[in-house]
């Protein structure tokens, strides 16, 4: 084959060598992201294909092995959902879910961002190394051990309570309060992630070009018209990129930290979809109904997702995913 053939064959097939050529370059990359991709295919997309028993009167116990209870399960189509719609206490879950998401989206979400502003306005590094140790470190406590902390602070025998009887007060046992759970819970979510959600927030500040707050002091900016014109202008791409995470997952808030406290506020307070799924579907065996839940949760959040990105696209951001 003459070179001018050669030169023509390889403008046939650039999609071919161009893949070669890429493989050949990005080899060690690809080896270091094949354990990750492994994970979330055994344990995220693989069971996605479970989600089948939504449809069905599913019975483990059908067969030898699970195999056989997906293929001799009675086939009921959307009963489940019919069920699982029909029932009161799943809207009271939904409703109980929805408030709680968006009262953090008010009074949680804003905070890592402050605490990121503050945390970097710190001009020590060894100050600024010790308080981001001291708040991060909450992060890494079980919720059992969070929700007892805060009995133990502000539950019926806690400090408040006792400092309250030795001032002749009446003491206020919060941990067992319908009417304050939602705050409640936001304050044991704030302590125990507030300083974790801070590092992407950090990391998206070190981003920004120094030199931007350099000559707007030197034009006279202070600090606060460096913080809304630079600051702020920096973390809006993360902000709305997080926000938009944080919708689609706006029926899930949380399993450990709600079914811990339900007994003690009762059912119509702490009852979220997580702990509703679990009681009325994991607990008497109704597998049916409990992946019709998950998959009703899943519609939620994908809808949400793609109604907030749309909109970040119209206001300019590219969101999730850049719009072609």
């Amino acid at each position: 084959m003459s070179t001018d053939e050669k030169v023509t064959d390889q403008r046939k097939r650039p999609g071919r060598r161009g893949l070669a050529d890429r493989l050949r370059r990005d080899w060690p990359l690809l080896v270091m992201a094949a354990p990750a991709a492994l994970l979330l295919l055994v344990f995220h997309y693989l069971p996605t294909l479970g989600n089948v028993i939504a449809f069905q009167d599913y019975n483990p116990f059908l067969g030898d092995d699970p195999l056989d209870a997906f293929v001799h399960s009675e086939w009921i189509g959307f009963g489940n959902f019919e069920t699982l719609f029909r029932d009161p206490a799943f809207w009271d879950a939904v409703r109980n879910t929805l408030t709680i998401t968006a009262f953090q989206l008010v009074f949680f979400f804003p905070l890592p961002i402050l605490l990121a502003i503050l945390l970097n306005s710190v001009v020590s590094g060894r100050v600024r190394g010790f308080v981001q140790s001291v708040v991060y470190l909450p992060h890494f406590f079980s919720w059992v051990l969070v929700v007892t902390f805060f009995v133990q602070m502000l539950g019926g025998a806690g400090l408040l309570a006792q400092e309250l009887r030795q001032a002749g007060l009446q003491p206020w046992d919060v941990m067992t309060d319908p009417d304050t759970f939602m705050v409640l819970v936001t304050a044991e979510a704030v302590w125990k992630d507030a300083g974790w959600g801070a590092i992407v927030f950090l990391a998206a500040l070190s981003a920004i070009d120094q030199n931007l707050y350099e000559a707007a002091a030197a034009d006279g900016a202070g600090r606060w018209r460096r913080l809304w014109h630079i600051t702020l202008p920096g973390l809006r791409p993360v902000i709305i990129l997080l926000l938009i995470m944080r919708l689609g997952d706006a029926l899930s808030v949380g399993f450990e930290q709600f079914i811990l406290q339900r007994e003690a506020v009762g059912r119509q307070a702490a009852e979220v979809l997580d702990t509703f799924v679990y009681y009325q579907a994991i607990v008497p065996q109704q597998w049916g109904l409990g992946a019709a839940a998950g998959l009703f949760k899943a519609a939620v959040g994908l809808i949400l997702i793609l109604a907030a990105n749309s909109a970040a696209h119209r206001l300019g951001e590219q969101g999730v995913y850049a719009k072609s």
